[in-house]
């Protein structure tokens, strides 16, 4: 039967060949012994079958190359030097929230951009409190002996452990086998305190650190008056916040990615966001839907140049970019 004739095969046949080839594992000689055809034959079968939509091939990239495709958009869309992607959160299961799942999720994509930023020993590595770092810093990161690991926020007043920014250092010193430096302050300490703090050798010595850092890794900060769980130093009725949408290192931003003051913000023992930028690696740690504009307006003011999150987040950024017309 000649190719022109393909078109005139009933759709029983079609069928028959398809089923014995691509269901059975049948050879295209044991089609046309048992359809009582040629092999030529078998081969017009199968070629017709795919053009009616009787067989349909799916070609399914691996995780890595779909990941990298996303990763990819997202570094282009936000402007950044990289994206690293984790693993789609787990089920949480009974009585448990993402927040419990989400540091062992994390950790390996974490480790993999602190492992690019090359840190030698002796580099500093700043970490920022949040409850993100707080939960990555409980799983095993990457070796980086030597390394000399700092808070960039004060907060040893602060009752949740994941806004200890000393006890967030000591776990991420111990996962990476680095050397932990404790900045001994409240976050924002009074009036008459703030100036003997700031002339206390120990602080000194910490506070010195930070213009030297080679590597930041930080929290991203859902909108400071929408969230449940916020350090307790921060004024949430101060009128000022209205229009933050994020923060870093407890430093508020707006959504262009401005800074927002609030009161007795001139006494916050904490990295300055414009520090920030000229750390050559900071690395910003967020997932979830509450911090989709948390992030984008943090990548826009420039507070950290590479993102860890999981596909779920890094689709919702791309969708709302896409309605601001931004990808």
């Amino acid at each position: 039967m000649s190719d022109g004739e393909a078109g005139h095969f009933s759709a029983s046949l079609l069928y028959s060949a398809a089923r014995l080839y691509y269901t059975e594992d049948a050879t295209q000689a044991d089609v046309a012994a048992q359809l009582g055809c040629s092999r030529a034959t078998v081969s017009r079968l199968l070629a017709e079958a795919k053009r009616r939509g009787i067989v349909r091939i799916e070609v399914v990239p691996p995780a890595e190359i779909s990941s990298g495709d996303l990763a990819d958009r997202l570094t282009r869309a936000l402007s950044l030097a990289k994206v690293f992607l984790s693993m789609p959160m787990p089920v949480a299961g009974p009585g448990r929230t993402v927040l419990d799942v989400m540091g062992g999720a994390l950790a390996p994509a974490v480790g993999r951009a602190l492992t690019q930023a090359g840190l030698l020993p002796g580099d500093v590595l700043l970490v920022s409190s949040g409850r993100t770092v707080y939960e990555v810093a409980q799983v095993d990161l990457v070796p980086l002996p030597g390394v000399l690991v700092a808070p960039t926020v004060g907060g040893n007043d602060q009752p949740e452990e994941w806004y200890q920014t000393n006890e967030i250092t000591r776990l991420v010193a111990n996962r990476v086998g680095g050397r932990a430096n404790y900045l001994f302050a409240p976050a924002l300490p009074g009036p008459d305190l703030y100036p003997s703090l700031l002339n206390d050798p120990s602080i000194q010595r910490v506070l010195h650190l930070w213009p030297h850092a080679r590597c930041a890794l930080m929290g991203v900060g859902a909108p400071p008056l929408l969230r449940k769980d916020i350090p307790q130093f921060v004024p949430t009725r101060s009128t000022s916040l209205r229009d933050a949408v994020g923060d870093v290192c407890s430093r508020f931003y707006d959504r262009d990615g401005t800074e927002i003051p609030f009161e007795g913000a001139d006494r916050l023992i904490a990295l300055e966001l414009e520090a920030l930028r000229h750390i050559p690696v900071t690395i910003g740690v967020a997932i979830g839907s509450d911090k989709v504009e948390s992030i984008i307006a943090g990548a826009r003011g420039g507070y950290f140049n590479q993102l860890v999150t999981d596909p779920a987040t890094a689709e919702a950024i791309l969708a709302r970019l896409d309605e601001e017309g931004g990808v």
